[in-house]
């Protein structure tokens, strides 16, 4: 088992005083039962009821109330009847809506009771089914892929880690983590691809858990589609999807075919509800508040970029590359940082904002923006300390609240005062492998003037 940072999140949870029944969401096979495991070692009994097995959705089905429930699992389990340390993990509960139902009732009867559901079908089937968590009953967390941090723990040393942790890295150490980088540029952060990759060092040992894993994301759709005929263009959009990953798109002729728009955005959608993609939508304004512009194309951002590079036939370019910007015409680096950014926060599922200005004869799309409080950060992604920043000099100057910009880029740290048409900001050139550490950076920022 890696350790994943979730985790200290998940130990919060199980020390408070405020603590309600959690829900794990996540999409399949990122490690939402691991995660539970490594959990429930932490207490001194842990009952696991996948939900899917009829034997164990029974107990949901015969009308018991919780206490009952209760008594019939640890009668079940072999669990003491004082047990103080105890957790009861629902898996895949999206396959028990009684289950779904009875969540609220553990909360407001039994609120001792420590209880952990997960689902990677969630959204779909309560729509299915027409139910939902009760507000304020239930708590949320979100798993994703491994992020870069989480990828060190698998493969690298103590004390890599530890070095990575730095803000800003050591000048000594820069060359190592982008190398590792590249790796988990390459391997991605589907838990069972980096464990094989962890184990083996070998891409095509890796290449048969991506095969298996996207024949069974496939193998999933008529589980949600709602009838044969989306279950095509499901298919057809999950397929076309990674080739399209870090690319602005239409939905109307996705992926080269004959749907529509209404037929490819209900698909996308759906498949953003079960956490495969995410469609980022971009913000139009220059002052606060900053939100997304539901009217302007999306940025697609597939779940994993391991899985990009192996469906996408692309691997072998990615051995021994020196800078991410000659990859994918530089969308990967732009997919990777968004998949850094997600990853952040366990807390909430939030999409990175972008920016875009397009006007005749003056179009400007800057790569990402942060906003802290309300104050805005413009973050742009490029190529060595000679790639141009017209998008992120151009938000600047339409945005006096903006006093500090980011350049995620292949180099070294550095910090720079610049000024732009006589507008004066600070720009920090931050490493492309801490794209998940910006806050940081920002925080640094402050302490030296």
């Amino acid at each position: 088992m890696f350790n994943r940072l979730i985790i200290n999140e998940l130990l919060r949870w199980k020390s408070s005083a405020l603590r309600k029944p959690l829900v794990l969401r996540g999409a399949r096979q990122v490690g939402k039962t691991v995660v539970a495991r490594m959990l429930g070692a932490t207490y001194d009994h842990f009952s696991e009821l996948n939900l899917e097995r009829p034997e164990q959705a029974a107990f949901f089905k015969r009308g018991l109330t919780p206490a009952e429930i209760i008594q019939a699992v640890k009668l079940e389990q072999g669990i003491p009847a004082n047990a103080s340390s105890w957790l009861l993990f629902l898996d895949e509960i999206q396959a028990c809506p009684e289950a779904v139902a009875m969540i609220r009732y553990f909360y407001e009867d039994l609120p001792q009771l420590h209880v952990l559901a997960a689902g990677s079908l969630l959204e779909i089937a309560l729509q299915r089914e027409h139910i939902s968590f009760p507000v304020g009953r239930v708590e949320f967390r979100y798993l994703y892929p491994m992020n870069f941090e989480e990828f060190l723990e698998a493969i690298a040393d103590s004390g890599v880690q530890d070095i990575f942790r730095q803000v800003p890295s050591p000048a000594s150490a820069e060359e190592l983590l982008f190398r590792l980088f590249h790796q988990y540029a390459l391997i991605g952060g589907m838990p069972e691809a980096v464990a094989v990759y962890a184990g083996t060092r070998e891409i095509p040992a890796v290449n048969r858990i991506y095969e298996n894993l996207f024949a069974a994301y496939l193998d999933d759709i008529p589980k949600y589609a709602r009838n044969d005929s989306m279950v095509r263009v499901l298919r057809h959009c999950l397929r076309a999807a990674p080739a399209q990953a870090g690319s602005r798109i239409s939905f109307a002729g996705f992926g080269e075919s004959n749907y529509g728009s209404r037929e490819a955005g209900e698909a996308l959608r759906t498949l953003e509800q079960v956490m495969l993609l995410s469609l980022l939508y971009p913000a139009t304004s220059v002052q606060s508040p900053f939100v997304s512009n539901l009217r302007k194309s999306p940025r697609l951002q597939f779940i994993d970029t391991g899985l990009i590079h192996y469906l996408c036939g692309v691997q072998q370019e990615l051995i021994g590359m020196n800078d991410l910007m000659g990859a994918f015409r530089g969308r990967i680096i732009e997919q990777l940082t968004g998949q850094e950014l997600m990853a952040r926060d366990s807390s909430i599922r939030r999409t990175p904002l972008f920016w875009v200005r397009d006007k005749t004869q003056s179009q400007a799309e800057l790569d990402f923006l942060e906003v802290r409080g309300s104050v805005p950060v413009p973050i742009e992604v490029k190529s060595g300390a000679t790639g141009t920043l017209r998008s992120l000099n151009r938000f600047i100057e339409m945005c006096p609240d903006a006093k500090t910009a980011i350049r995620l880029y292949r180099g070294r740290f550095s910090d720079q005062k610049v000024e732009q048409e006589g507008v004066r900001f600070r720009l920090l050139n931050v490493p492309y492998y801490h794209a998940a550490k910006v806050d940081d950076y920002l925080d640094y920022a402050k302490t030296v003037k």
